[in-house]
């Protein structure tokens, strides 16, 4: 997992969001699992988790992903 882009739509509450997560490396040997997120055609907020190596990263990625496809996101190649 590099960049995972999820969307969810209800069109009768007017939802219409989104979220992606990258995994990207640092500086210093760390990695980073950057989050954004917001309504869909419009600038989201980013922020930030950091982790000491990569699978660590990945595998908070997945239970992010898992979590959001529970409330209904689903993943958009």
């Amino acid at each position: 997992m590099k960049h995972i882009y999820l969307e969810r739509h209800d069109p009768d509450k007017n939802l219409h969001r989104f979220y992606q997560l990258f995994i990207m490396p640092g500086l210093f040997d760390d990695w980073s699992l950057v989050k954004e997120w917001g309504r869909a055609g419009s600038p989201g907020t980013v922020r930030k988790d950091w982790f000491d190596t990569e699978t660590e990263a990945q595998l908070a990625g997945q239970k992010l992903c898992a979590a959001k496809q529970k409330k209904g996101y689903q993943v958009i190649l």
